[in-house]
């Protein structure tokens, strides 16, 4: 029986492999975190300082029927210590559910039709993704077809029902309470995304993706009736050479302002995001590359009848943005951002990164980024502040046992200093470490 921390990896991703020799493959992890902030840049009520530990296990089996794949996974992820008042949510906590519990008959050599609970990472993830620093994950019920070919050509098509994590209330939060995840057709993701290899040199990923909401008894929401087209061209960084990844997404469509009941006027939706970046691989000893990045997203005019920040989906940020969990004041929305960062890999077992972003809001009267953050008036400007970010990973017994340690310091400028909710606080500093072991 297969029990390897590669295993874990291939029984989760979109497209795996099917297994030749041993039908039934189990894996398992557990991941332990600290992290803690001070100098809180989200406004009042949460504190100006707070620590959490939180406990992510995984536990995966899949069994390989020939035609048929047959996968389950549990995800049990509990966080203690933090403030009464703490930011921490559902992204931090959800105790013990099933992430993934699905069918996958395979079609062809290589493709399959996927029904049932699953998550999913497509492109870059910066539209769809399973979340790996983030303690709980995104996750959908639903169908998915994955179609492959020799050439490196991919097409995937999705519909499915995205999940709402549950409990989403501070009490059952904070008390980490058991509670069964919702899904329903009040919510409806769909979409399609396709791979296509040398194409001006590079890899072509385009998509279109569509989500359709609306209140219920249960639920209450934007009625989001949103259109994402966009693409992505990208070449793999390798040593001595240039590298690049370039994605822009534009969406359209309807939504309400907020979610409040008594918000019942629907808006024309027109908003977009931009990713560059562009990378160079030194062939030396712990192979050093520089990559510079541009983000932006465009923030909500507050123009009457037009809504125009852009709607994150169901994204990962923490690759681009810096750590998430107490900390991530930057996603795709509202921002304007250069980057400059310095990866290095001294060893198989060890890699390492020091990055510093300046972020700016595209619009001064909408809420910055994911800070809460909002100077109606425009009045306290656009620049929000300068980060710098390192991180180090070590296995410390190659593929079973890993520590990941990280920090952050937010330099707040106008936005956060000054906005009429921004907290009276310093400069923010943030710092993690997780001790993850994988079977």
């Amino acid at each position: 029986m297969k029990r390897t921390a590669v295993a874990a990896l291939a029984c989760c991703v979109a497209h795996p492999a099917w297994a030749e020799e041993n039908p039934l493959t189990l894996s398992a992890s557990a991941r332990l975190r600290v992290e803690s902030i001070s100098g809180q840049f989200r406004p009042l009520p949460a504190p100006a300082t707070d620590t959490m530990v939180s406990l992510r296990t995984e536990l995966a089996a899949s069994y390989d029927a020939g035609p048929l794949r047959f996968h389950a996974e549990l995800w049990d992820a509990r966080a203690w210590a933090q403030d009464a008042r703490s930011s921490a949510n559902t992204g931090e906590v959800n105790a013990l559910e099933l992430v993934q519990a699905n069918i996958a008959l395979k079609l062809g050599r290589q493709g399959s039709l996927k029904l049932g609970r699953y998550t999913l990472d497509l492109g870059n993830r910066r539209v769809v993704a399973r979340q790996r620093f983030r303690n709980t994950t995104n996750a959908f019920t639903g169908a998915l077809l994955s179609l492959n070919d020799d050439k490196g050509r991919k097409l995937d098509v999705m519909l499915t029902l995205p999940h709402q994590r549950l409990p989403d209330d501070p009490a059952g939060i904070r008390s980490d309470r058991v509670e069964w995840d919702r899904e329903s057709f009040d919510v409806v993701f769909l979409g399609v995304h396709g791979t296509l290899p040398e194409v001006l040199g590079g890899t072509l990923q385009p998509f279109v993706f569509g989500l359709f909401e609306r209140d219920s008894a249960r639920l209450v929401t934007a009625n989001r009736r949103i259109g994402t087209v966009g693409a992505r061209h990208f070449v793999n960084a390798r040593a001595g050479a240039w590298d690049h990844d370039v994605e822009a997404a534009w969406q359209f469509g309807k939504a309400r302002r907020t979610a409040g009941l008594a918000d019942r006027t629907d808006l024309e939706v027109r908003a977009w995001f931009l990713h560059a970046d562009a990378g160079y691989t030194f062939a030396t000893g712990w192979s050093p590359r520089v990559v510079a990045m541009f983000d932006a997203a465009s923030g909500d005019k507050g123009s009457a009848g037009k809504f125009t920040r852009f709607d994150t989906l169901y994204s990962a940020r923490r690759f681009e943005f810096g750590p998430n969990g107490l900390y991530g004041p930057f996603r795709r929305s509202n921002i304007v951002s250069p980057s400059l960062r310095l990866e290095v890999t001294p060893s198989k077992r060890t890699d390492a990164f020091i990055a510093w972003r300046t972020a700016w809001a595209e619009n001064p009267r909408d809420q910055f980024a994911a800070t809460g953050v909002r100077d109606a008036d425009g009045a306290s400007g656009r620049l929000g502040g300068h980060q710098i970010e390192g991180r180090v990973r070590h296995w410390i017994v190659p593929g079973l046992l890993q520590v990941d340690g990280g920090a952050a310091m937010l330099l707040k400028r106008r936005v956060l200093r000054d906005a009429p909710n921004a907290p009276p606080t310093g400069n923010t500093t943030y710092g993690y470490v997780d001790l993850t072991l994988s079977l």
